[in-house]
């Protein structure tokens, strides 16, 4: 059943003036300080979910056979760690306040999920990584530092590089916008040719990127906004049903787990089925981020 799009049709709003626009210097010092909460918050979290499990003895592992067949390539590490400085320029470079709280949210919302599937379900990498020298030697040393082999899937580096793209591809054009596109591709695939992840990680870490982008959208309301529990009888016994659907698709993804990573697939429709619940319990139509002239936001047709 479709929701029914609620709500006159809004007009865009027009192009604020110069004078009109927020002073840069302002949304600098939000972003500045949002970075001052978020980066020690990223190394508390992170460092600690990484502790608590090289405690446990328990920890597993999930990776196809398949993949020892890919390939170390040392030099890769520079773009996984650029994701780094795209991170904090993400932040500095907006166009106004709000935009700034956005990402941060979307920031803040990956690393909160991450981690707490970090600490329910712990996962390791199991390859050895040869030796290097040089830059990436060097890259790799700091890099091991603080990254121990746990903290698998979701992959938070492949949820902040879904965040940051979607970011940046909407301000760049033409040959900006294609580099753009290629060096997040880099940092993609980085993740396995640096031997930090296993493949399972990525499109469970890309869900997480498409559910934080969901969550806190560019344009519009956001979907938590001015909720209040339906009292119509017919939507809340719908939303019930999609909820207990979106549950069994959970359950079947963790109980599949054990016999193949395929069953992780299920974590999709149990996202899609649970944002369905919400909008019928009472968040709306506006789950579903449809703007006036027709178009759906990325995240919501891929979420």
């Amino acid at each position: 059943m479709v929701l029914p799009v609620l709500g006159p049709a809004v007009a865009a709003a027009p192009a604020l003036s110069a004078s009109a626009r927020e002073p840069y210097a302002l949304i600098v010092l939000r972003a500045a300080l949002w970075l001052a909460f978020l980066a020690p918050f990223f190394y508390v979290t992170y460092g600690f979910a990484n502790w608590l499990a090289s405690q446990r003895d328990d920890v597993g592992s999930i990776v196809f056979a398949w993949e020892r067949g890919i390939p170390f390539i040392a030099w890769t590490i520079v773009p996984y760690w650029s994701i780094n400085l795209f991170y904090g320029l993400s932040l500095l470079l907006n166009d106004t306040k709000r935009g700034v709280d956005r990402l941060a949210g979307r920031y803040l919302t990956a690393q909160i999920v991450a981690v707490a599937c970090f600490i329910l379900f712990p996962l390791t990498a199991t390859f050895m990584r040869p030796q290097t020298s040089g830059l990436p030697g060097f890259m790799f040393a700091v890099l091991g530092g603080f990254d121990k082999p746990f903290n698998q899937a979701p992959s938070l580096h492949i949820a902040l590089l879904v965040i940051i793209w979607d970011h940046w591809r909407c301000r760049l054009k033409g040959l900006a916008a294609i580099v753009w596109h290629v060096w997040c591709f880099l940092i993609g695939a980085s993740v396995l040719t640096t031997w930090q992840h296993h493949v399972i990680d990525i499109p469970t870490g890309a869900l997480l990127g498409f559910f934080a982008l969901w969550l806190f959208p560019r344009d519009g309301e956001l979907p938590f906004a001015g909720f209040r529990l339906t009292a119509d009888p017919k939507a809340r016994r719908l939303a019930l049903f999609y909820a207990l659907v979106a549950a069994l698709a959970l359950a079947g993804a963790v109980a599949g787990a054990f016999v193949s990573a395929l069953w992780f697939i299920l974590l999709w429709p149990a996202l899609a089925l649970a944002i369905v619940a919400f909008a019928y319990v009472g968040a709306g139509a506006k789950v579903f981020q449809k703007t006036a002239d027709g178009s759906v936001s990325l995240a919501s047709r891929v979420v």
